[in-house]
Formats: C-alpha cells, sequence, structure tokens
C-alpha cells in the first residue's frame, strides 16, 4: 500500500531555517537536570540518521560517574593548554586561553560517540571503497540529536581538542570502536542566535557563496 508523503508548508519551512540559525555550540551551562524522557527523545532522533548501508554503526556512552568524567576534563584541560602552545603569535594564544572550549563539569548530561568499524548491521554494503561513510553516519546521527536538543532548549557542545585513544581507554570501549565525539548536553546558561566564537572575534561565518564551485 502506497503512502502519502507529509506536507510542509511554507511556515514549516521557515521554522525549519530558523532552528538551524538557532543551533550553537554552547560551553557555558546551567545546572538544570536533562529530564530522561528527553534524553531517550533526542537519542530516538539521533537514530533515525541515515546510515551507509543502514548500518547504524553509532555508539553512545553516557558518562555517568563522576570520576569519569573529572578524568575526561582534566584531560580536554591538558590537551587544550598543549594546543595553546602552538600558537607562535602571543596574542592569539592569549585570545585562545580566552575561549572557553568545553563544559564538561557543568553540563548535566556527557556522552561520548563511538563508531563500530565493523558493524554487523549493514552488511559491508557501501564501504569497500569508503569505509569512513561509516564515522560520516555517525556524524549525521549527531546533528539530528543536536537539532532535537535545540528544539527542546536544551544545548549541546561538541568538544574535539581530546586524544582519541585516552578517550577510549578512559571508558573502556571495544578496540573496533573509533572516537567521534564527545558531548556535553544541557540548558545553555544564556541563548543566542550568533555563534560564541563570532561574538569572541575568533572566526566570522563566511558567505556560503565561497564554498561553492562548478566544474
Amino acid at each position: 500500500m502506497s503512502q502519502t508523503s507529509p506536507f510542509f508548508d511554507t511556515e514549516f519551512a521557515e521554522q525549519f531555517a530558523q532552528l538551524l540559525r538557532w543551533r550553537r555550540d554552547v560551553r557555558h551551562f546551567d545546572r538544570r537536570t536533562v529530564a530522561e524522557e528527553d534524553m531517550r527523545a533526542l537519542m530516538t532522533c539521533a537514530a533515525l540518521a541515515p546510515s551507509v548501508g543502514n548500518a547504524q554503526p553509532w555508539r553512545f556512552v553516557r558518562v555517568r560517574t563522576p570520576d569519569t568524567r573529572e578524568a575526561l576534563a582534566a584531560h580536554v584541560d591538558g590537551q587544550s593548554a598543549l594546543a595553546a602552545s602552538h600558537y607562535t603569535d602571543q596574542a592569539q594564544q592569549d585570545h585562545y586561553l580566552s575561549l572557553k572550549l568545553h563544559g564538561l563539569r557543568e553540563a548535566p548530561e556527557l556522552i561520548a560517540v563511538f563508531c563500530d568499524e565493523q558493524p554487523e548491521a549493514g552488511h559491508g554494503l557501501g564501504i569497500a571503497t569508503m569505509h569512513e561513510m561509516l564515522r560520516y553516519s555517525c556524524v549525521l546521527a549527531i546533528h539530528n540529536l543536536w537539532l532535537a536538543a535545540r528544539l527542546r532548549g536544551i544545548g549541546l557542545g561538541w568538544v574535539s581538542i581530546v586524544d582519541p585513544p585516552a578517550v577510549h581507554a578512559l571508558l573502556d570501549v571495544p578496540a573496533t570502536w573509533s572516537l567521534i565525539a564527545l558531548l556535553c548536553i544541557g540548558y545553555p546558561a544564556d541563548i543566542s542566535d550568533t555563534p560564541e566564537l563570532e561574538q569572541r572575534g575568533w572566526q566570522q561565518r563566511e558567505p556560503w557563496t565561497d564554498r561553492v564551485f562548478e566544474r
């Protein structure tokens, strides 16, 4: 039996565009708890992401142990200090050090996202020449989760200043899993439709037309 495709009207399209504009990488969180019902909703939306071969390779590890959370935060602090030392210009190094780059200690929810590089699901379809498609599928799941969070007024911060093997060891996950993201989830301490890195003068958003080419 054929199904009727849903109709998304102009109002919905405008609201969707607004949702995309208001999706922010959040680093400042308040201490409010995120309801378990909302966390389940975010995971449900994440699982609706497309994946190569329908392999669904994403693996979400919720960090619930305080000692593990602190170990991750301390690790990121160390990696951030190391990254700062790579800037030879003192002004830029100072600017970097002034940025708040994670909310690992404040966010009520912390999730590490891994990619199962050898999933049973999918039967290897679509990855013979581009195995990285499994990881791209995980990124799409994260984006689904990000939008679903923002829709509920919940913020998400993607922490990337990490040494993946160290995080892998801290969380004791299978050897076939590769780290994709460390996510801080919670209610933003403040809201804005302008990315914090733009507000802080680090990098402005450039025209999308500069990123489109024809051949």
